[in-house]
């Protein structure tokens, strides 16, 4: 891999050096960092559907780097886990009329922080069926056909096994869960692991911009990994980019989900962009230039965003961390992006970058501190809680 070392020294007050960065060795420009914030290691999915689950964990873990506590590695597949199971119990309490796969959102994190607790990497790798990276196929569709043919069971009734049956399919892949470890030196079961760690599901507010609802007001996100129907308060576009832009300007970082099969989307490159040029009608060759020299940006407004969201051109389809901000030499905005498809999956150690065109354009929701908020869109938020 080859790393741009200036990227992980030189803390100050939470933010890294500023440098030049180039999005990938191909790239015939730099964008110079204003916001750089302090991040634990790039985790790698592999073959599996839960970046929801390692996006959040990332978030979890940089607001405790944050909060000036020690870098820890959370455990995804403790969440994982239990949403699988909480899943699988409402699509059959719903008769199979419910999504059922292994996408899921970012309130099911914090479903599972309020509920049941977390656990480090080390007390739960969630690796049980023999390979050495993860690789769910044979996970997903057998949960699958178990919760199909509890649903289509002839006896007129439900029996009293298959909660045990189900979970024990998830023991066998993921592993029991313990019910205490030892950290610190101390005893902790999973509940007491999290508080101890000081993190509070309550302290976040998942935000998003669409207008198919009433602005400052919370509706369930009509899309299909929102198993459990929970809601997301609603801004209008700009004061979602100004609650991201106020959230890393103040040093907290945001998980972002987000359509990324955009075709300006490219992560070998290093980027994700919205050219004013667009796509349509290029070579290959052309295509791939508009990565390799900055770009005029798209205009994105509120009802371009709405219109992508209504037509399926921005789905649901990844969950990512933004932890900085850059500029390129046309003063266009671009994301720091963590994603979670390991550190060797491209020129910037598994990083990218978003122009703000494109979070305006494919954001789906973000999920921030509270604190992080932008002024205007927290009074509305106050406001809406007396």
């Amino acid at each position: 891999m080859r790393y741009f070392p200036f990227l992980f020294l030189f803390f100050a007050a939470g933010l890294l050096s500023a440098q030049p960065i180039k999005p990938s060795e191909k790239a015939n420009f730099s964008l110079m960092p204003s916001v750089n914030l302090e991040a634990s290691p790039v985790q790698n999915q592999h073959q599996s559907s839960t970046c929801w689950s390692f996006s959040s964990l990332a978030f979890f873990e940089s607001e405790l780097l944050r909060m000036k506590k020690p870098l820890v590695n959370l455990s995804e597949m403790f969440v994982v886990r239990h949403v699988y199971q909480a899943k699988a119990e409402k699509f059959v309490r719903l008769h199979g009329n419910a999504n059922f796969g292994p996408g899921g959102a970012f309130h099911d994190p914090l479903f599972v922080l309020r509920t049941y607790g977390l656990l480090p990497e080390s007390a739960y790798p969630g690796n049980g069926y023999g390979e050495a990276s993860i690789k769910h196929n044979e996970l997903d569709a057998l949960t699958r056909s178990l919760v199909d043919a509890v649903v289509k069971n002839t006896n007129q009734r439900l029996s009293t096994a298959w909660k045990l049956a189900f979970s024990g399919v998830l023991d066998a892949y993921l592993g029991v869960i313990p019910e205490s470890i030892e950290w610190k030196g101390k005893k902790h079961s999973p509940q007491s692991y999290a508080a101890e760690l000081g993190l509070n599901a309550d302290d976040y507010a998942d935000i998003t911009s669409f207008s198919h609802h009433p602005f400052y007001s919370s509706f369930p996100l009509e899309i299909p990994d929102n198993w459990s129907w929970e809601s997301a308060y609603n801004v209008p576009l700009d004061d979602l980019i100004g609650c991201l832009n106020n959230a890393l300007k103040t040093g907290y970082s945001v998980a972002w989900a987000a359509d990324v099969s955009d075709p300006g989307f490219n992560h070998k490159l290093g980027l994700a962009i919205k050219p004013a040029s667009g796509f349509s009608d290029l070579s290959r060759e052309e295509k791939e230039a508009l990565f390799l020299n900055p770009q005029s940006q798209k205009t994105i407004t509120q009802e371009t965003r709405q219109e992508a969201f209504d037509r399926y051109e921005t789905t649901d389809d990844h969950g990512m961390l933004i932890t900085g901000m850059c500029t390129d030499s046309l003063g266009t905005v671009y994301y720091k992006v963590k994603n979670s498809w390991g550190d060797k999956s491209n020129d910037c150690g598994g990083y990218f970058f978003a122009s703000e065109a494109f979070v305006r354009m494919h954001t789906i929701n973000l999920l921030m501190h509270k604190e992080a908020l932008s002024t205007a869109v927290k009074k509305q938020w106050q406001a809406r809680k007396q």
